[in-house]
């Protein structure tokens, strides 16, 4: 086990691998052969693959985003075209630079704080912590925590907010490690991960195996069906390995030894589903959620593969309207660009093919892009304040799921006519 002042990986486990060529065209959890094409969004880079400069000229690796949905158990998936060990080497998604998703965060810790009674003596695990931007608040509560991430740099920042933080990929093999060496939780986390794992059951029974037999395990994760329903398909890329409903997440856990006993619905990512889950031999009840969200789910008909028909021509006809609204901009003379430079703006701009004749640049408030280039693209990004300084016509707005944070933040550039441009679930332009 890598210890937290090392920060460092030791070896590279099945997880971290890409898968071989034969076994891409398999279901990651049921090994059924996927013939069956979801969407195809072309070829892209890794979301987060950020340049330098220097790096314009050089070769630049891009991956097939033609994702597909299972014909025997319905999980749409991406195949593991690049290892995981690649897509966290100097990881460049920092959560805590997003005020409402720190918020979002409190507010899960104090709801869970009350509901399961956490305190001095407890103990809560949280894979792929990140930037300790939910920990934090566990710690200041005198709780005791530990974090997983397997991106050394995210780590770092952990680290120094105090958070102890292991650098892993997790498993089942080293979950036991953390195990033997810190105890089972009485709370386990998996916010916004579940999907970034290409082997889901060595990760799921990684996550069983942290969890004490009274435990709760909770696991939030962008819901497929609005992912399909609004039309987000920029939330596609190479870190999101797996893309569930309800239906399919049950399963997968089930396989782990894991029941889910209650669902929420959130409105963060465009809308995700917060599961509720316990060790399959806890007595507590199923929560009505369960078989309500069940149900409408085979009621819209994502029980079977003509549920997903159509998802396809929808993404094409967004692509369209969006390269149609920037060609005319341009050729009115007026300027263009982005606030944002997140993975799903990436996989935006790179399907829709746009560039800096369409979109001079980009903004973000993360530190380390600025100075950097969108992947792929190669549209500069910039700290905030050069919006002020550029007064751009129109500021495209990437990372749409924030857009209420975002317009509030960007409140000040209406003094100069600016106007807003959100393209999912469809292009909206807004005054």
């Amino acid at each position: 086990m890598t210890s937290t002042s090392e920060l460092a990986t030791d070896g590279r486990s099945q997880a971290e691998r890409p898968a071989s060529a034969a076994a891409d065209r398999r279901c990651r959890s049921c090994n059924a052969p996927l013939r069956r094409t979801f969407v195809d969004l072309g070829m892209s880079p890794l979301c987060e693959s950020f340049l330098a400069a220097d790096q314009l000229d050089q070769m630049e690796p891009f991956y097939p985003l033609n994702v597909r949905i299972c014909e025997n158990c319905l999980l749409v998936q991406l195949p593991a075209y690049v290892g995981s060990a690649e897509i966290f080497d100097e990881y460049a998604y920092f959560s805590a630079f997003s005020d409402s998703w720190v918020r979002h965060a409190r507010r899960y810790v104090d709801a869970m704080v009350e509901r399961y009674e956490l305190g001095p003596g407890s103990f809560v695990i949280e894979a792929a912590s990140n930037d300790g931007y939910l920990l934090q608040h566990v710690v200041e509560r005198g709780i005791r925590a530990l974090g997983i991430e397997p991106a050394a740099n995210v780590a770092r920042a952990a680290v120094a907010r105090g958070v102890p933080t292991l650098v892993e990929f997790l498993g089942e093999a080293s979950a036991a490690g953390i195990v033997a060496e810190h105890g089972r939780a009485d709370l386990v986390v998996a916010n916004n991960v579940f999907a970034h794992v290409p082997d889901v059951n060595d990760f799921s029974r990684g996550l069983a195996t942290l969890l004490k037999p009274e435990g709760t395990l909770t696991i939030e994760i962008p819901h497929l069906v609005k992912l399909i329903e609004n039309n987000q398909f920029d939330t596609i890329y190479h870190e999101h390995f797996s893309y569930y409903t309800l239906l399919t997440a049950e399963r997968i856990l089930s396989d782990a030894g894991l029941r889910v006993v209650g669902v929420e619905e959130l409105q963060t990512h465009g809308g995700s589903l917060r599961l509720f889950v316990a060790q399959r031999d806890d007595p507590r009840p199923v929560d009505a959620s369960v078989p309500a969200l069940r149900e409408r789910e085979r009621a819209a008909g994502y029980h079977e593969l003509t549920g997903y028909d159509g998802f396809a021509e929808r993404v094409a006809a967004t692509k369209r309207d969006l390269l149609e609204f920037l060609v005319d901009a341009r050729r009115s003379g007026a300027r263009v660009a982005a606030y944002g430079a997140p993975g799903k703006g990436n996989t935006l701009l790179n399907y829709c093919g746009i560039r800096t004749d369409l979109l001079e640049f980009a903004v973000d408030r993360n530190p380390y892009k600025h100075g950097r280039y969108t992947p792929g693209t190669h549209i500069p990004i910039f700290s905030p304040d050069e919006l002020a300084e550029r007064r751009p016509d129109f500021i495209l707005i990437l990372p749409w799921n924030l857009r209420r944070e975002i317009l509030e933040q960007l409140d000040y550039a209406r003094s100069w006519g600016a106007r807003f441009v959100v393209p999912i679930p469809h292009l909206e332009v807004i005054a």
